[in-house]
C-alpha cells in the first residue's frame, strides 16, 4: 500500500492524498521564511561597533522585539537600504517612543533602529539634520547622531538646532500629544539622559571639549543681538533722535531648559 507522489518519491505511510505530501512542503516553507526575517533584522556586516558594542544594541531587546514585530517594521522597514530611508521619513508626523499598554513602537523609534541596523554614513546623517523643507528628518538625524556620534560631532551638528523654533508633535507614553518645538528636543538630546525612552550614552560636557581644545567657544544668536542693542544705545550726552526698529528684525527666543 504505497502512494507514489507525481514527482515519483515514495510516502512510507498509507497515503491520505497529495495534500498531505504538500503540507509537509508548506511547513518547511514557514521555517524558510522566519530564517530570513531573522537575517532581515541582523546589523549590517559593514557597520562598526559604537560605544563597544553593536549599533542595534543602544535600544533595549524588548523594545527591539516589539520594533520587529510591529506592521511598520515589516511593510516600511523591512528592505529600506540608506538610499530610500528618507522617502518613508518624509511622512513622519510626530517623534515619540513606546506608547500604549502594550508598549506599540512609534514609526520614529523604527526609523531609528533601521539606522542603527544599516549605519548610513555620517555624510548622509549630517545631511538629514541640515535638512531645513522637513522638519521631522532633522530630527530623526539629530537623534540618531546622539546615539552613535563622537561628542564632537554631537555638539556641531546639533546644536544649530537650537536656531530652529519650529513646533513638533511628541507623542507621550500614555498615547497622548504635546507640541513642542525643534530647539528645545535639541535641548534635550544633549542635556538629558533619556529622550523617547531610549537611554543615551554619556558625552563629556561642552566645558570639557572646549578645554581641551576640540571645540571653539559657542557664540549664541542672543549674544549677538544683544551686541547690536548696545551699539545702538545712545551714549552719555548723545542726542535721541527718532528711534524706530528695524524691519525684517528676526526675533529669537532662548531655548527652554530642562
Amino acid at each position: 500500500f504505497f502512494f507514489q507522489a507525481e514527482d515519483g518519491i515514495r510516502d512510507f505511510c498509507l497515503s491520505r492524498g497529495l495534500g498531505d505530501v504538500y503540507k509537509r512542503q508548506v511547513v518547511s516553507t514557514q521555517s524558510t521564511w522566519g530564517i530570513g526575517f531573522e537575517m532581515a533584522n541582523k546589523t549590517d556586516a559593514a557597520a562598526q561597533s559604537v560605544h563597544g558594542t553593536n549599533p542595534q544594541n543602544l535600544i533595549d531587546k524588548i523594545t527591539r522585539l516589539r520594533i520587529h514585530a510591529s506592521n511598520f517594521w515589516k511593510e516600511r522597514c523591512y528592505a529600506l537600504k540608506a538610499e530610500t530611508l528618507v522617502d518613508v521619513a518624509i511622512e513622519l508626523k510626530y517623534v515619540g517612543g513606546t506608547y500604549g499598554g502594550t508598549g506599540k513602537p512609534s514609526p520614529f523609534l523604527c526609523l531609528v533602529l533601521k539606522m542603527l541596523q544599516i549605519a548610513p554614513e555620517l555624510e548622509i546623517v549630517q545631511e538629514f539634520i541640515m535638512n531645513r523643507d522637513y522638519k521631522y528628518i532633522r530630527v530623526l538625524g539629530a537623534f540618531y547622531l546622539r546615539l552613535v556620534g563622537r561628542p564632537e560631532d554631537i555638539y556641531e551638528y546639533i546644536e544649530p538646532l537650537y536656531n530652529d523654533f519650529r513646533k513638533i508633535r511628541i507623542r507621550r507614553p500614555d498615547g497622548t500629544f504635546y507640541i513642542s518645538h525643534v530647539d528645545e528636543f535639541a535641548d534635550e538630546l544633549l542635556k538629558s539622559d533619556i529622550s523617547c525612552d531610549i537611554v543615551l550614552p554619556r558625552i563629556l560636557k561642552r566645558q570639557a571639549l572646549e578645554e581641551m581644545g576640540v571645540l571653539k567657544p559657542r557664540v549664541s544668536l542672543l549674544e549677538e543681538e544683544l551686541a547690536e542693542v548696545e551699539e545702538e544705545e545712545p551714549q552719555p550726552g548723545e542726542e535721541v533722535g527718532d528711534l524706530r526698529p528695524e524691519e525684517g528684525r528676526i526675533c529669537v527666543r532662548s531655548p527652554q531648559l530642562f
